[in-house]
């Protein structure tokens, strides 16, 4: 079955369907490898107040991939090309809206921004996606506060 979806600038009033999205996939698929500390600072940043005001200023960027009028994926850009959530719905993996995602952005940072590359902390669980979209390690892979990554670059 082909999923039918639109990747576009999210309007203000998707901001809690994305986190809510990105904090229930998180504990499905991340979660596990995580720290109580880890878990917890997860949850904080997608709930922080201060972060939504962000994104409502223009400072903090999300984009979703949307199914309908359902958010069926997300990703968000901090500092200028750092990819700094990327999620999708559980019961659409595997349909290329991870990739859609990341192309929407490839192209966004690109033609508005004139970017040549883009960066992503990387989690435990994206990591083999992020390879098959081309991102290379910059690191080893590395824990602060609680939050597992590996540093990674794209060259637009």
């Amino acid at each position: 079955m082909e999923t039918v979806f639109q990747v576009r600038s999210a309007y203000r009033n998707e901001w809690q369907e994305a986190m809510a999205l990105a904090w229930k996939t998180f504990l499905r698929f991340e979660a596990d490898v995580y720290t109580p500390e880890g878990v917890k600072n997860f949850e904080n940043f997608v709930t922080d107040s201060t972060l939504y005001r962000m994104f409502i200023m223009g400072t903090y960027q999300l984009f979703v991939a949307v199914e309908g009028s359902r958010v069926v994926g997300m990703i968000t850009l901090r500092d200028t090309t750092h990819i700094s959530l990327l999620f999708v719905d559980e019961t659409y993996h595997r349909r290329g809206i991870g990739r859609a995602l990341i192309r929407y952005l490839a192209d966004y940072l690109v033609t508005e921004v004139g970017a040549e590359r883009m960066t992503v902390s990387a989690s435990p669980y994206g990591v083999e996606f992020y390879h098959k979209m081309g991102f290379r390690d910059l690191g080893p892979e590395e824990t602060k506060d609680g939050i597992i990554f590996t540093p990674m670059e794209f060259i637009l």
